[in-house]
């Protein structure tokens, strides 16, 4: 359901915001239709949690001084043949889900990774989460292909659609 969206910021996350990004990323595993991560395997240390996401890459949407939404960059490979290469994440907390929010984080990712010769994104993401595949597919990602039967959620297999966006002004 929508509430009304005060004035959206997006900025730089740090360490100390990691207790309301960690929130809302269990809020979002919770539903089901985010990620094969369960609450027990997302990491309680701010420090190894950011250390798997590229430098910098961590973004934080605040509306007020309330963090109502994250993304992020991870780096699909430690070759450096890969290292223009990125797998994002988007999560926005379920009382503001449906304004608009995750398509910011998005499109702002986006600008990061071009500033930082970043050429392709890819998005992981369950085919029955049509607000992701959605915003994915408004900020220019196309559908690779569906992997099917790729990992088992609460003992059920489930599909991932693999989604990419290459950049425009690098490539």
């Amino acid at each position: 359901m929508k509430t009304k969206l005060q004035a959206l910021r997006i900025q730089p996350a740090s360490e100390e915001d990691w207790q309301s990004i960690r929130a809302i990323y269990i809020e979002g595993i919770k539903t089901g239709l985010a990620t094969f991560e369960t609450e027990e395997s997302v990491a309680n240390d701010p420090e190894v949690w950011f250390a798997t996401k590229i430098d910098r890459s961590i973004l934080k949407a605040l509306e007020g001084d309330a963090i109502v939404g994250w993304a992020a960059l991870s780096p699909v490979s430690d070759r450096c043949v890969y290292g223009g290469v990125a797998e994002i994440s988007v999560y926005v907390t379920a009382a503001k889900s449906g304004n608009g929010i995750g398509y910011k984080l998005l499109r702002s990712l986006i600008h990061f990774a071009e500033d930082h010769n970043i050429w392709t994104l890819q998005a992981g993401i369950f085919p029955d989460n049509h607000s992701s595949m959605h915003i994915h597919k408004k900020a220019g990602f196309r559908l690779v292909g569906i992997r099917e039967k790729l990992g088992k959620r609460d003992g059920e297999w489930k599909d991932v659609a693999l989604l990419e966006r290459r950049s425009s002004t690098i490539l």
